[in-house]
């Protein structure tokens, strides 16, 4: 479900907004979004903090209700 999503979230987001002219162009446009993705954007099913945060910080999420 997780990797659907991201696969969804990149298309959205990055790669339908953009008109790449090179495969380079692509590829370099797709890498920072993913930077993007788990370093920067706030996830709401990881209680709004980045999976970056999650995975290095290991903080523990809250249990669901």
């Amino acid at each position: 479900m997780y990797v659907e999503r991201l696969w969804r979230s990149l298309k959205q987001e990055e790669v339908y907004r953009r008109a790449y002219d090179t495969v380079a162009e692509a590829r370099k446009g797709i890498a920072d979004y993913l930077r993007y993705f788990n370093e920067e954007r706030p996830h709401q099913s990881l209680d709004n903090r980045t999976p970056d945060d999650v995975f290095y910080k290991r903080k523990p999420l809250p249990k669901a209700a």
